[in-house]
């Protein structure tokens, strides 16, 4: 049995502040150990030593990865097994909901020395208000350049032939949905494929798409009925009991950027910056939403309008790096105070208790 790992983000820094999808990727799990502590108490480290051991034994491994920190997750999830490992602390706190039955809390808090960490609280309450503070601002700057955003989406859209789209839009049902319904009902999961991290935008794009033999790349500017055309194939495969991943922008957390239908071994995803892909396949496919835009050639963007946005975008970045320069320090004061071979012990009962799970099956 080889296992295969599936990245992604299942909460995200956007214009709508921070939005949690952790829920939709959550559900359904038979076991869930939600890990509380706080920074700097080993929670990514355990999740991982747990990945690495499942995925060594052939599972397939779901990360979650922080989108305030790249380099760390937020969970995993062994499908096979229907477990699953999350950080369960602010920003994206989750409680259980049948505790002992199915989830409950890990609580990594008692391996620390409490003594010490109070010792310190003049410099820990006044770093963690700074944390708060700077991710605020990431949230201020990005909701001030969604403004910006949907006004430019306005020009073209006001400039966008209805008619054509749609058509656009049947075309590829007709092409993706031509066989029979199926009876099972589907089962939908809400990701984001990337993230505004404090070291810049990341996605997971170009690998989530890699595997699948049909790719649709859906080309031009914000306001050409991309989205809109990604809901429609959505709600299509919904209908049709075909079983869906759907990855929303990490700016704009309602909108759609990429639809994969593994049943029809097909991805669907909007082509633009700062996840624009070249087609390198024969069986990939280039429809072009420009086509829909009238009088495309006199249709010129408001330079001002996109140097503030691109301001308020580099700002909001700037206040995640600073938010993961303050929470590094904080972290510091937490680690000092740890004693790691209790968080050892924790995690060994874990692992111990999913190696039941699979005896069970």
């Amino acid at each position: 049995m080889t296992g295969n790992v599936l990245n992604y983000f299942a909460g995200g820094n956007t214009s709508k502040g921070f939005y949690s999808l952790f829920d939709s990727n959550l559900a359904n799990l038979e076991r869930l150990f939600i890990l509380k502590g706080g920074p700097g108490t080993g929670k990514s480290y355990l999740i991982k030593k747990v990945g690495r051991e499942w995925k060594k034994r052939g599972y397939s491994l779901e990360y979650m990865y922080c989108s305030s920190d790249k380099d760390s997750v937020d969970g995993i999830v062994i499908r096979e097994l229907n477990v699953g490992i999350v950080d369960g602390t602010k920003p994206h706190v989750l409680e259980p909901k049948f505790p002992g039955v199915i989830d409950d809390y890990v609580n990594l808090g008692v391996a620390w020395d409490a003594y010490k960490l109070r010792n310190k609280k003049d410099e820990i309450i006044p770093l963690t208000k700074q944390v708060s503070a700077a991710f605020q601002s990431a949230y201020d700057s990005f909701r001030d350049a969604q403004v910006l955003h949907e006004k430019r989406k306005l020009r073209v859209n006001q400039s966008l032939n209805s008619d054509k789209v749609k058509m656009l839009t049947e075309e590829l049902v007709n092409t993706l949905f031509n066989q029979k319904s199926q009876v099972a009902t589907a089962i939908i999961k809400h990701r984001f494929h990337g993230a505004n991290t404090p070291t810049g935008p990341f996605s997971f794009m170009e690998e989530l798409i890699q595997p699948l033999q049909k790719r649709y790349f859906l080309n031009g500017r914000p306001g050409t009925g991309k989205s809109t055309l990604l809901q429609r194939l959505l709600l299509e495969a919904e209908v049709r009991g075909y079983d869906a991943e759907v990855y929303h922008c990490g700016f704009e957390p309602e909108n759609i950027d990429l639809l994969i239908i593994r049943e029809l071994d097909v991805a669907i995803f909007d082509n633009k910056y700062p996840h624009e892909l070249q087609p390198e396949r024969e069986t990939d496919v280039v429809i072009n939403m420009e086509e829909a835009v009238l009088e495309i050639d006199m249709f010129e963007e408001d330079e001002t309008v996109i140097q503030t946005y691109e301001k308020n975008m580099n700002e909001g970045i700037a206040s995640l790096a600073k938010a993961k320069i303050l929470r590094d320090k904080l972290e510091d004061y937490y680690i000092h105070a740890m004693d790691f071979s209790v968080t050892t012990k924790i995690r060994n009962h874990i692992q111990q208790e999913i190696e039941q799970i699979a005896k069970g099956q």
